[in-house]
């Protein structure tokens, strides 16, 4: 059974990837708009293949993180970030006098 410590580790793993793999999603449209205007002006400048090479670790980064945040998601299918309190009320039992 896994420690609290572990599942909050958990949960900011999560969080971290989630963010890394916006990041990286950013990055990679970034580099691809870069790409295709160097290519547009200059076909097959030193500019072009630099953004394309660049276009291709942020696409590698983000695929990977892809999967391993797949990979993740599937080791905690479902759990709640903290415990929390019961949605419905607990029923209120009343002493016989």
């Amino acid at each position: 059974m896994a420690t609290e410590n572990d599942h909050a580790e958990s949960v900011r793993a999560l969080r971290q990837l989630r963010r890394m793999r916006t990041f990286y999603a950013g990055g990679a449209v970034l580099w691809a708009v870069s790409a295709v205007s160097a290519g547009w002006d200059a076909p097959g400048s030193r500019q072009m293949w630099v953004s394309v090479a660049f276009l291709v670790v942020f696409a590698a980064l983000l695929g990977m993180t892809s999967i391993w945040l797949r990979r993740r998601q599937a080791d905690h299918p479902d759990e709640p970030a903290h415990h929390a309190a019961p949605r419905r009320p607990a029923w209120r039992r009343h002493a016989n006098a």
